[in-house]
């Protein structure tokens, strides 16, 4: 089993970070690796939000599905694997004097020859959510104004 946890301070509200995170169709601007994100359920998210995505790890593009297990508006979203690797990973954002700790917690069961390679993956996926967790800030710390243009940029990808 790999764990990771991770946090950082972000210079917007609480419910900014959490709408932002909470929403996975955004881990397609923020995460390495991420192809496509679609939602499968309607609404607004919440437990039992599911989701399809497609990845790629270790140089090969891989299918998984994903659905929210908890679910507290403003301050908390988890969820697991419901297909491919397992995995369970939460999202919490809390208030600072700075902003908002956004602390991300990452359970990875590997089997098979993953199992044999497990300090690799491991630090493989250090190494991604450091740089996911950089890239997070940086776009959600930006002012608005650059944020929108990010966004439209990526539209018309």
């Amino acid at each position: 089993m790999i764990r990771i946890d991770k946090s950082t301070v972000i210079d917007r509200s609480c419910d900014d970070v959490f709408a932002y995170v909470a929403d996975q169709t955004n881990a397609v601007q923020w995460q390495s690796g991420i192809v496509e994100i679609r939602r499968l359920t309607d609404g607004s998210p919440g437990v039992g939000t599911r989701h399809a995505i497609v990845r790629t790890l270790m140089g090969k593009q891989m299918a998984v599905e994903n659905e929210y297990v908890a679910f507290e508006p403003g301050r908390l979203v988890t969820f697991r694997t419901t297909s491919g690797p397992a995995l369970l990973a939460s999202y919490i954002v809390e208030p600072t004097a700075a902003g908002t700790r956004l602390t991300c917690t990452m359970e990875l069961s590997v089997s098979g020859f993953l199992s044999l390679a497990e300090p690799l993956v491991a630090a493989g996926l250090r190494r991604d959510v450091d740089a996911n967790f950089a890239r997070l800030k940086g776009i959600l710390d930006a002012p608005a104004s650059v944020r929108a243009s990010d966004v439209a940029t990526a539209e018309e990808m």
